[in-house]
């Protein structure tokens, strides 16, 4: 099996699984009960959260654990939202967002919020200046996504956070489920104030994620209860969950230390054999994204046919984001890049771990050039 759908959902670690099973079988005391098996409980994730915090070159204080990059999103952004409504209702972010960014954006539109959705270059790159001029008197939270998760395109995180220093009453919110092992980002030296995490991504078990709130930022609740997560996110933690969370991080950013090369080399040798596929567009930047997502598109054939095609050998891609694959609508975007229609209807995703091969990439390509001929043939 040549797995390249890894932006959709990794495989997890065996070890992580095992550090599940473990925990929720010999730990599982509710962290708040006052008995000894609540305090080993309540001990596993204090451990938790000091080494994530740690690995992320923060605070302890300043980590949340949630469930999934989605929850992160919302309650960074409605957080912000809610509770800072008097300093302002202006928030900017891109045009590229993940859904749970852009359609909680929406729904703070119906409550009376204005939002700006800034426009992205034909690599899915904002303009600085633009984000400059989009700021107004009441803009009170800046978010914008680190790795879009279907062109790959990286933001100059780093540039926007000097820019938002000259306005400390604007929150800067990153989305950073798709970077998380792959982009380094550092959160201070980035002037990052809020930064969601999404465990699934990297080789975790779904259900598991982290919010960044940086000390000081105050985030009203969405979920009212008894006040667990420093009274941000109320509810009976994971400790399972969080525990083999932990540890897949550690395991993913040693391997990212050792591999992150390798990934760019599979990732050329991808680019340049879909180059010499006929009737192929690549629409991934080489240089401007992330090392683990190559899209392209397949001219005149619908992209569920070839990812049906390449599931008869073994090989598993994707259309676009997970939670709009199964949508049978151009990319938005693609569309937002100035790709243009043709291109955002059939593109396909390919999306790598750190535990591909250039092997696999080879066969991956083998497969697709005996397959797209026959296809446009047929097609007409």
């Amino acid at each position: 099996m040549i797995y390249f759908d890894n932006s959709a959902t990794t495989k997890p670690y065996k070890d992580v699984v095992e550090a599940y099973g473990k925990v929720a079988i010999e730990y599982f005391g509710n962290p708040s009960s006052i008995h000894s098996l609540g305090s080993e409980a309540e001990k596993l994730l204090t451990q938790s959260r000091l080494l994530t915090a740690s690995m992320l070159g923060v605070k302890q204080t300043e980590i949340i654990f949630t469930s999934s990059g989605t929850e992160g999103n919302n309650l960074a952004i409605k957080g912000v939202a809610i509770g800072h409504k008097k300093r302002g209702k202006h928030i900017i972010t891109t045009s590229i967002e993940h859904p749970s960014v852009s359609e909680a954006c929406k729904q703070l539109e119906v409550l009376g919020y204005r939002v700006t959705y800034l426009p992205v270059d034909k690599n899915g790159i904002i303009n600085i200046e633009q984000l400059r001029e989009a700021i107004q008197t009441d803009t009170i939270l800046v978010s914008i996504i680190h790795v879009n998760n279907e062109l790959g395109s990286v933001q100059p995180i780093k540039e926007i956070g000097q820019l938002l220093k000259n306005y400390p009453k604007i929150f800067f919110h990153v989305d950073h489920v798709q970077g998380i092992g792959k982009v380094p980002l550092n959160m201070k030296e980035c002037g990052v104030d809020l930064c969601s995490i999404s465990g699934h991504k990297f080789h975790a078990l779904r259900g598991t994620g982290i919010l960044f709130v940086r000390e000081g930022v105050k985030l009203a609740p969405l979920l009212s209860g008894g006040g667990q997560e420093m009274n941000v996110r109320s509810g009976t933690e994971n400790i399972a969950g969080i525990v083999s969370m932990t540890k897949a991080l550690r395991i993913n950013l040693d391997k990212a230390k050792e591999r992150t090369q390798f990934l760019i080399k599979i990732k050329e040798k991808l680019i340049a054999g879909l180059n010499q596929i006929s009737g192929v567009i690549v629409n991934t930047s080489l240089t401007n994204s992330a090392p683990h997502i190559i899209n392209f598109s397949v001219l005149k054939v619908k992209p569920e046919v070839i990812i049906h095609s390449l599931s008869k050998h073994n090989i598993y891609v994707s259309t676009r984001s997970a939670c709009s694959s199964k949508l049978a609508q151009p990319s938005k975007v693609l569309l937002a890049a100035g790709l243009g229609e043709e291109r955002a209807k059939s593109a396909i995703r390919v999306s790598l771990s750190f535990d591909n091969t250039l092997e696999e990439a080879d066969e991956f390509l083998k497969a697709l050039d005996e397959i797209v001929p026959k296809l446009q043939n047929v097609m007409g």
